[in-house]
C-alpha cells in the first residue's frame, strides 16, 4: 500500500525540486526552469502556507516519501482552495484547482501520482468543493480522466512574459 502524508514545511526544496522536473518534462528542456528567481519564491510561500493550520489552508499539499533515499519525495500533489461566488453547482462557491502533480522519474509507473492525487480529491471533496480543474499534460490527461476528470469549457488565459 502506497503511503501518502500531508506535506510539511519542511518538504519546500524537495516540492521545489519535484516543481522543476516537471517543468523539465512539460519544456523538454533545463533553461526554462533558470529563469528568475522562482525557486527561493516558490520555497518560501510553500513554507509559509504549508505551516498554517489545518483548518486554514488553502494549499493543500500531499506526497509520497522516496522509499529508497530518506528526505527526498517520490512524488507529489498540490492543489488550491478558490472561495468564490455561488453557483447552483456550487452553493458555498469552493473551487479546487490541481496543479504540479509530479513523480521523480525513478519512481514513476508505481501509482504515487495517482495516489498523491486521489488523496488530495478526496481533501476537495471533505471540504464540499464544487468543481476542481486542472491543466493535464499529455502524459497525464489519462490520469485524469480516470479520476472522472473531463472537459468543461474552453479556457482562455493570459500570461505575461517577465
Amino acid at each position: 500500500m502506497i503511503k501518502v502524508r500531508p506535506a510539511v514545511p519542511d518538504d519546500a526544496p524537495e516540492l521545489v525540486r519535484l516543481r522543476e522536473l516537471m517543468f523539465e518534462a512539460m519544456s523538454g528542456t533545463v533553461a526554462q526552469t533558470d529563469l528568475g528567481p522562482w525557486r527561493a519564491t516558490t520555497e518560501r510561500i510553500l513554507r509559509e502556507r504549508l505551516a498554517l493550520p489545518a483548518e486554514e489552508l488553502a494549499m493543500p499539499v500531499f506526497v509520497v516519501d522516496d522509499p529508497d533515499r530518506p528526505g527526498r519525495l517520490a512524488a507529489c500533489a498540490v492543489g488550491t482552495l478558490e472561495p468564490r461566488l455561488p453557483t447552483p453547482n456550487s452553493p458555498d462557491g469552493l473551487f479546487g484547482f490541481v496543479f504540479n502533480i509530479c513523480t521523480d522519474p525513478d519512481h514513476r509507473r508505481r501509482g504515487y501520482a495517482r495516489a498523491c492525487t486521489e488523496v488530495l480529491l478526496d481533501w476537495f471533496d471533505g471540504r464540499g468543493v464544487g468543481r476542481i480543474d486542472l491543466h493535464a499534460s499529455s502524459g497525464g490527461e489519462s490520469l485524469y480522466r480516470s479520476l472522472g476528470f473531463g472537459e468543461y469549457s474552453t479556457a482562455l488565459s493570459r500570461q505575461r512574459s517577465y
